[in-house]
């Protein structure tokens, strides 16, 4: 891997108009889908309904990630994947903290695609503006990735050693509290609607509530997950086409593991190092290491699986020593 710090003498040459339209109209495709077609009525969804939806956006963006491959290269496609798969281990704390916020408001599973639909529409908005502003800063003031990746470093080492209970109540949050001290607030649920009028007044119901708090924390895991993406890559194309991908099949992702995410007690610490791992590779080549494309994309997908697999032999295990203790 060339050293980062000196592709910054210039900037990147933007990837052509027709690269951003294909894109354009994949998303607007996966949208459109997943609003007429995925998820056409409110009801609570099926298994195997979203398991199909989550394997065809991930395929979709695996897809995508050959043609980068094909227009761009083998190195700029091996960025694609990291940043992709990076993105996408980021978006577990999501799953969680959504679970969190539903759960705290009473938000019935048959609107909450609704909630989340509206959440990835924000998030694609969010992303741009902020992947934007990264970019500005990183071609300004170059020395910035230092602190992006000494910032990394400190997330991955917090990640390793908070423990579960300290993610703290959502009721307790500032934002809940702001939201309930200048608007109405209904806490009954009023069907799909997002407000409620009665007696003139109009009421915030708990479906709008759960949507501004997640809009508010991807906005703060965009913080820890758009420096990190800066650090594999500085290309925007890549930055953010492997964001949006991994955002877009979020929903889907947390319909599937929403309800066991828990389970998988060794993802968080495997993401913990892997945040490390990127935050550490701009120094390597100080010391005489150069760590290449596919090496990044190794690291990701062994640290990803293995925290995964660790995570099933636990779950597995665990029911196999009870019975011997009994």
């Amino acid at each position: 891997m060339e050293n980062i710090i000196q592709n910054f003498a210039n900037h990147p040459v933007m990837s052509p108009f027709w690269l951003w339209t294909s894109f354009g109209i994949v998303v607007v495709l996966l949208l459109a889908a997943d609003l007429f077609w995925f998820n056409r009525k409110n009801e609570e969804p099926h298994f195997w309904h979203t398991f199909w939806i989550c394997v065809a956006y991930v395929v979709v963006a695996l897809l995508f990630g050959v043609f980068v491959m094909y227009e761009d290269g083998v190195n700029k496609g091996m960025d694609y994947f990291t940043g992709y798969l990076l993105e996408k281990s980021l978006s577990m704390d999501n799953i969680f903290v959504m679970s969190m916020i539903f759960a705290a408001l009473g938000v019935p599973k048959m609107y909450q695609h609704r909630v989340l639909f509206w959440g990835i529409l924000g998030a694609l908005v969010m992303r741009g503006i902020l992947i934007g502003v990264g970019d500005a800063l990183v071609l300004k003031f170059h020395w910035i990735l230092y602190i992006f990746s000494a910032f990394l470093i400190y997330t991955g080492v917090k990640m390793l050693v908070m423990k579960p209970e300290e993610q703290g109540n959502i009721k307790d949050t500032k934002i809940y509290n702001w939201l309930s001290k200048i608007f109405h607030v209904t806490h009954e649920i009023h069907g799909e609607h997002f407000f409620y009028k009665k007696d003139g007044k109009h009421y915030i119901t708990p479906l709008f509530f759960a949507l501004v708090i997640i809009e508010t924390m991807d906005v703060v895991f965009a913080l820890d997950s758009i420096p990190a993406i800066f650090l594999v890559t500085t290309d925007v194309y890549i930055v953010y086409t492997s964001n949006i991908f991994a955002i877009l099949g979020l929903r889907a992702l947390y319909f599937l593991l929403a309800a066991v995410i828990s389970k998988f007690v060794y993802l968080k610490p495997a993401i913990s190092i892997i945040l490390i791992f990127i935050g550490f590779k701009i120094f390597l080549p100080k010391i005489g290491f150069e760590v290449e494309e596919w090496q990044s994309l190794s690291v990701t997908v062994g640290l990803l699986a293995g925290g995964i697999l660790l995570s099933l032999f636990k779950k597995e295990k665990i029911p196999a020593d009870a019975e011997q203790k009994h």
